[in-house]
């Protein structure tokens, strides 16, 4: 029982006299300090605690921060012999008068309340007030993706009083640029952020007047070796492999045509992901001039074995005619007389050994170029299985259409043209 009475409730006690210093009661504070006179400054400090986020999709980003504001309000002086202040928590506020800063152009904002509403009011003997909060705020960037992956955005936060004009209220930085602070551990996955700093000016609107803004301006450069390896590279890969067809026989349809519908599809995709990552803006971008680009080479590709078949197929077409207007009379069985395209094996020359030149009519001449005439009974087998090869490997050689030879030279050095006017245009 002794204890007890001589614990007494010395919280209660202490609310008593905060409220006679402070007489919160005595005032009318719905009213700005200085109500009627000049315009009341007031300073602003912000330290960012983290850059949370970025969205080219919705052209946002979300930051952390604690927001500070000073400023005097005699109302709230109180006397002191140790010239300490006070400080109180969020019930305080909502009893006096505060600065209405808000952001403009943001989409969702709030104060943290775990465990309790972040709200800090230190309260100095000669009426300074310092009002700090700690608020979680999503706002507006315009950004420009004309140079998108190699680009940097500017992004800005805005800070306005909502109600008092510049005749009543002047928004401030308290310490100029040093009045940002940023936390040295902030970074995000696919930017560099460059540097934080800050302006003001005045804003304007129509119906109630001129407004202080301070803004918290912040650049951003995005890192490009993401887009390196999953967009770059695999395009460049399509590009060249489109070339491999260059080097395949012109009489290989399903190989050259299956290789160029596989690098186009690929190509789709890849374009088809990139876009669905970003904003439908109206203009083109940088990775989209790349994409495309890399898409008509191996479209044109495709289009170069189409021109090259049908050459083929036109060529194949009259040397039928001038066999038909020239009849083999060579002496040589119709099922042993073969097109020059190069596909016939050695059975079948050895097959032809048997015939000599002397067998031959003297209109060969004529036929020189339709007809292959293998003339091996003097020679050994060895010498017929060189001279096949060395023939056949020729054949070979003539086989490929001169389309086909100027593409491997044409298509590399265009490409690698483009792409030394691309890579000093934009990085």
């Amino acid at each position: 029982s002794h204890i007890y009475k001589k614990n007494h409730d010395v919280t209660k006690t202490w609310r008593g006299k905060t409220e006679q210093l402070l007489r919160v009661d005595d005032h009318d504070f719905t009213m700005r300090p200085a109500f009627g006179g000049p315009a009341i400054p007031v300073g602003v400090d912000v330290q960012v605690e983290s850059l949370d986020s970025i969205s080219e999709v919705d052209m946002d980003f979300t930051m952390t921060l604690y927001l500070r504001h000073y400023w005097k309000d005699e109302r709230l002086s109180f006397p002191s012999t140790t010239n300490k202040s006070m400080t109180f928590d969020g019930r305080l506020v909502k009893k006096i008068w505060v600065p209405d800063v808000f952001f403009v152009h943001s989409k969702r904002s709030f104060i943290h309340d775990t465990t309790t509403d972040n709200i800090m009011l230190r309260v100095f003997p000669d009426g300074h007030v310092l009002y700090s909060m700690r608020i979680t705020v999503t706002a507006m960037c315009n950004m420009d993706f004309s140079h998108f992956p190699l680009d940097s955005q500017t992004c800005s936060l805005e800070l306005e009083s909502y109600a008092y004009t510049d005749e009543d209220l002047m928004l401030y930085w308290k310490n100029g640029n040093e009045s940002l602070k940023t936390d040295e551990k902030i970074s995000l996955s696919q930017f560099l952020i460059q540097k934080f700093h800050t302006t003001s000016r005045l804003a304007f609107y129509s119906s109630t007047g001129w407004y202080n803004r301070l803004y918290i301006n912040f650049t951003l450069r995005r890192h490009i070796f993401f887009f390196l390896l999953q967009t770059y590279f695999p395009a460049t890969l399509m590009v060249i492999l489109s070339w491999v067809s260059f080097w395949i026989d012109r009489r290989a349809v399903p190989a050259r045509v299956s290789l160029g519908i596989t690098t186009v599809l690929t190509m789709s995709t890849i374009i088809t992901g990139v876009n669905a990552s970003m904003p439908r803006v109206s203009y083109i971008k940088a990775v989209d001039i790349y994409l495309w680009v890399s898409f008509v080479f191996v479209f044109l590709s495709v289009l170069e074995y189409a021109a090259v078949n049908y050459l083929t197929t036109v060529q194949e077409w009259k040397e039928r005619k001038l066999r038909e207007k020239f009849p083999c009379t060579c002496g040589i069985h119709h099922s042993k007389t073969m097109m020059l395209d190069g596909n016939y094996g050695e059975s079948d020359a050895n097959s032809l050994a048997g015939y000599t030149r002397n067998q031959m009519v003297p209109g060969e001449e004529k036929q020189e170029k339709m007809l292959v005439h293998l003339a091996m009974s003097n020679e050994s087998n060895s010498s017929r299985k060189r001279g096949l090869k060395s023939h056949v490997g020729l054949r070979i050689i003539q086989n490929t259409h001169a389309i086909d030879k100027y593409s491997r030279l044409i298509f590399p050095g265009t490409y690698i043209f483009f792409n030394l006017i691309y890579w000093s245009v934009f990085s």
